[in-house]
């Protein structure tokens, strides 16, 4: 199965080196990281991001276009909250229903099950 990461997936994998073994043993890697996730879970210096950008070399990255955008817009509004889940917590779930369905690792759940919720394909929420 697909895998796709958020922030947290990124930032706990790149120091995970048993998890990431496993992922490989079952057929699960590369994962599909949107672009826009760079954005939270890199610094700009590479120094400090020495382990993501290692872990991102190994990873398909996805641009998010208009299409994509939209869908994951639909999914914001179809969560009845308080607070609607964020912008780029609907785009990693909108990434992973387009693949047909995925799994999105987090260690953040709440939102991503939310917003799972309301897909056209079954997106399993993973701790990571």
């Amino acid at each position: 199965m697909t895998v796709v990461l958020d922030f947290h997936g990124v930032t706990r994998l790149a120091g995970d080196r048993a998890r990431l073994a496993e992922l490989r043993i079952r057929g699960e890697w590369p994962p599909i990281v949107p672009a826009v996730v760079l954005t939270e879970a890199l610094t700009g210096d590479h120094r400090r991001d020495y382990h993501q950008n290692r872990l991102l070399r190994t990873c398909d990255i996805h641009s998010v276009g208009e299409t994509l955008a939209r869908k994951a817009a639909g999914l914001r509004t179809k969560v009845k909250a308080r607070r609607a889940p964020s912008a780029t917590d609907a785009i990693v779930v909108a990434i992973a229903d387009q693949a047909g369905g995925a799994t999105v690792l987090t260690s953040d759940p709440g939102d991503f099950k939310a917003l799972a919720r309301h897909t056209a394909n079954p997106v399993r929420i993973e701790s990571v």
